[in-house]
Parts: structure tokens; C-alpha cells; sequence
């Protein structure tokens, strides 16, 4: 019997997994998708929030404030790319005043340092890009922008690393209490564990509904996104916010940690918890809004779209559901944002309640830190250095974004390491850039088959994404 057994491996159940590996315990984590991150946490705004949104006393309050304060040393423990760019959250007529001075005064509650209320022109002088419409903008210096990619696989190959098990493809079917603990069976097997943690996202509900007399119902809120090209990078340094309504945090301009610029989301609520297509109402409506606050946005540099799916849960004021459930069932439920900023707080509660529970001791060989090779980021003689002892990164992958052959190996012999294409783009970045992967596929499918084996049937993003066929040709 597993002493744990976590359900999904987004950005919460990593960050769960990698906290219990702290302990003497025997963990595992179940996924339905081929890799971690693969659902909710791969495709957000990929910022810090700061704090000043949540009602002062809510879960989502303290786990935002204190995830973006554990931010900054968690990436230089885990070596993923973080800035603290700080952010803005604009009015953009008179009448938005005093939702500014409100958010101010929550943020202030929930222990938010440093906000202050800018006038229109001090916005502007910070962000020359801003309308000459704003009239007063929120600033908190303390928010970021993070990888969401990076931080999810982190925190799973750190998890990995120091002695989780992490079973991919395997989706939650059918979950039971039993003697001592919880039975769940899978499509590929049936797990015993003395502790189950669910982490499922989407899916929460239908596993807390198996266990639970309450009954939870997770509502699928779509929000699409536009991505744009290096070039319009520069436009913005801070994120920018409108003040938020019923949905949401409104529609955002941001920089990326990677040097683009990134519009997004609008708000939907579906039944569909796999309707990730973008539509093009829901594209124009977050330029068109979008451009309240930025007026000029470069959108003919546009280079990709996508739409994510976050778990608002029904009839729950607006707040997280974290906790021991019932004896031995702990669950991170209704995560939506600011859900990626929580997530290592969250992890840190959720794993420090279930070693109490279990009365689990602390490793004394529990390793904290891990390190990427990025021979982008280095220096030309540490590179050129780099070179001669591994030839392999310096032979150019991806053109647009400079990834080489060393990388991607690196992201395939990893622990927990890419099985596709996405995966290996999720990593690396080989196919995020300007062509969308035009250029790269090929030879990434190359690499993919000559680590893994020629009868190795590549995939974009795991079964029922074929790029080969059992022959090894492309399809």
C-alpha cells in the first residue's frame, strides 16, 4: 500500500508531489495526459499575481500572497526563468476610481507590501504604451511572470528526483475508502494508498462526488489568448490589468520571461471540460479589449492563439477548497487563478497536513535543487567552452528560438523526460517561436526516435496525436 497517492500532475499536484519528497514516504502521482502540466497549467497568463484581488480571509488570499513571496527562491532552488516586473491595474474612466483605492485596501489586508495608486500621467511615465485615456492605475511592485511549463516540470522532476513515482496515461476511474485507507482503480490498474490527494483540476469534483456527501460541480471557464512575436516584447514591461468584473481579472497585456507579449483571456463559462479550440469571436473580443488599455498593439505580430480551461467551482464564493475532506482525503479543489502563484503554498500546506497525519519524518537526503543547460543565456566564451566539451549544443535545433541538439537531448534523458513533441517544445521552447515549429518538427522527430527507438511512434502530445506511424515514416 502506497502511504500517498495523488490525483493529477498540473502545476497543485506537482507542487504536493515535490513538497512530500521531503519525507520518508512512498508517493505516486497519477495523470491522465502523457506529461505533467498538460491541462490547466499550460495554458494561462504565466504571472505572479501579487495578492490584492482575493477577499482578505479567503484561502485564495493567503495561499497568493505567500506562493508569490516563496516565488523567488523556489525558481533559483529549481532554476526556472522568474522576474518580478510588477504590475498595474488601470482605471479607465473616472468611475473605476474607487475599485482602485478597494483593491488597494484588500490588498493592504491581505498583506500585499508596497501598493500605491499612481495618477494617469505616473502611469504613463512608467508604461509610455498605456491610453492617454487611463486615469489612475494600481501598482504592485511584487508581482511576476513566471514559466508555467518550466515550474510545473520542476516541480515534478525535483519530485522525480527524490523518489515519486509519477504513472502517465492513467486516468482516476473509480475511487473507494477501504480499510486503512482509499482504493482507487485506474485504466491501467488499481492503486492502495493510506492517503489520497486530489489534485484533478477539471475533474475535481467527480472524484470528491465518489468520496463526499457535499457535492462539488467544477464549471469549465474558457479563456483565450493571443501570443505575439519578440518584436512587440518591448511594448510593455509591467502586466497590465483592468479593474476586474464578475469573470475575472479582466483582459491583460503582458511581457513573457521569454520576451514576448501576450494578450488575454476573455471568460466563458462552458460544459465542455475539453473545449480548448479558440474561436474567433473570442480572439477579437480580447484585442478589441485589450486595446482600451494599449491602444497601439502591434497584432500583425501576432504569431500563435490558444485557449486554456480553468476550474471554477460553483457556489463557492470565489475561493479555493483545500484540505482534509474526510479522514485521509485531502483535495486542492476549484483552483482557478491565481492558482499558479498559489500552487507552492498550496503544495507546502497540503504536504505538512498529510505528514501529521501520517506522523512522517523529514529525509536527511532530500535534494532541493536542480539545473537546466541553456547555452543561450550564457556568455560567448562559456558557450564556445560549452561547445567543445558537448559539440551536441551547438548544432542549432530550432532557428527561431536558438535551442540546440543538447538541449533537447537534456530534455528527453531528464527525469520524467519529453515523449513528444509537445513535450520536448514545453521544455525547450524548439517550435514556440516565430515559424510555430515549421522548421524544427522534422528534426525534433528525429532526435525523439533516435533516443527512444526507431519503432518509436513520435507524437505531437501523447495517444491519439500520431506524427508516425509503427514504420517510423511521417504521416
Amino acid at each position: 500500500m502506497l502511504d500517498v497517492l495523488i490525483a493529477g500532475a498540473g502545476v497543485v499536484g506537482c507542487a504536493v508531489a515535490r513538497e512530500l519528497s521531503r519525507y520518508a514516504l512512498d508517493v505516486a502521482v497519477l495523470e491522465r495526459e502523457e506529461d505533467v502540466g498538460a491541462g490547466t497549467s499550460k495554458a494561462n497568463s504565466a504571472i505572479i499575481h501579487a495578492g490584492f484581488d482575493a477577499e482578505p480571509g479567503t484561502l485564495k488570499a493567503r495561499f497568493n500572497v505567500e506562493g508569490c513571496a516563496r516565488m523567488g527562491a523556489l525558481s533559483q532552488e529549481l532554476d526556472i526563468p522568474f522576474r518580478r516586473n510588477g504590475s498595474l491595474v488601470v482605471a479607465l474612466t473616472e468611475e473605476d476610481l474607487p475599485k482602485l483605492a478597494e483593491l488597494k485596501a484588500r490588498g493592504e489586508a491581505n498583506g500585499v507590501p508596497e501598493l500605491r495608486i499612481l495618477s494617469g500621467d505616473e502611469a504613463r511615465r512608467m508604461e509610455p504604451a498605456l491610453s492617454e485615456h487611463i486615469a489612475a492605475a494600481l501598482y504592485a511592485p511584487t508581482a511576476g511572470i513566471v514559466c508555467p511549463f518550466e515550474l510545473t516540470q520542476a516541480l515534478a522532476e525535483n519530485a522525480c528526483v527524490n523518489g515519486v513515482l509519477f504513472h502517465m496515461n492513467t486516468r482516476v476511474e473509480q475511487i473507494e475508502a477501504i480499510d486503512g485507507g482509499y482504493r482507487v482503480r485506474s485504466d491501467r490498474g488499481t492503486f492502495d494508498a493510506k492517503v489520497v490527494v486530489n489534485c484533478a483540476g477539471l475533474y475535481s469534483d467527480e472524484i470528491h462526488n465518489q468520496l463526499c456527501d457535499e457535492k462539488l460541480h467544477i464549471v469549465p471557464r474558457r479563456g483565450e489568448y493571443m501570443l505575439l512575436d519578440r518584436k512587440a516584447g518591448a511594448l510593455a514591461d509591467k502586466t497590465i490589468f483592468q479593474c476586474p468584473g464578475k469573470l475575472g481579472k479582466g483582459v491583460l497585456v503582458t511581457p513573457t520571461v521569454h520576451g514576448n507579449l501576450m494578450i488575454g483571456p476573455t471568460a466563458e463559462d462552458i460544459d465542455d471540460r475539453e473545449a480548448t479550440c479558440t474561436t474567433a469571436e473570442g480572439l477579437a473580443k480580447a484585442a478589441s479589449t485589450a486595446s482600451l488599455s494599449v491602444p497601439e498593439l502591434p497584432l500583425k505580430q501576432v504569431i500563435t492563439s490558444f485557449a486554456g480551461l480553468r476550474a471554477h467551482l460553483d457556489g463557492s464564493a470565489h475561493d479555493f477548497r483545500i484540505g482534509e475532506s474526510r479522514p485521509g482525503y485531502f483535495e486542492a479543489a476549484g483552483v482557478e487563478s491565481p492558482g499558479l502563484t498559489a500552487a507552492p503554498a498550496i503544495g507546502a500546506y497540503l504536504a505538512g497536513e498529510i505528514a501529521v497525519h501520517l506522523n512522517a519524518r523529514i529525509k536527511p537526503d532530500f535534494v532541493a535543487t536542480r539545473r537546466v543547460v541553456r547555452p543561450r543565456e550564457l556568455d560567448f566564451a562559456s558557450r564556445q567552452a560549452l561547445i567543445r566539451e558537448n559539440p551536441a549544443y551547438g548544432n542549432i535545433i530550432c532557428r527561431c528560438e536558438q535551442v540546440s541538439e543538447g538541449e533537447i537531448l537534456d530534455a528527453i534523458r531528464r527525469p520524467l523526460g519529453a515523449r513528444s513533441l509537445d513535450g520536448v517544445k514545453r521544455r525547450t521552447r524548439a517550435g514556440m517561436g516565430r515559424c510555430q515549429a515549421g522548421f524544427c518538427s522534422a528534426r525534433v522527430m528525429e532526435l525523439l526516435r533516435r533516443e527512444l527507438g526507431a519503432d518509436f511512434e513520435v507524437t505531437k502530445c501523447g495517444p491519439g496525436s500520431p506524427m508516425t506511424v509503427k514504420d517510423g515514416k511521417e504521416r
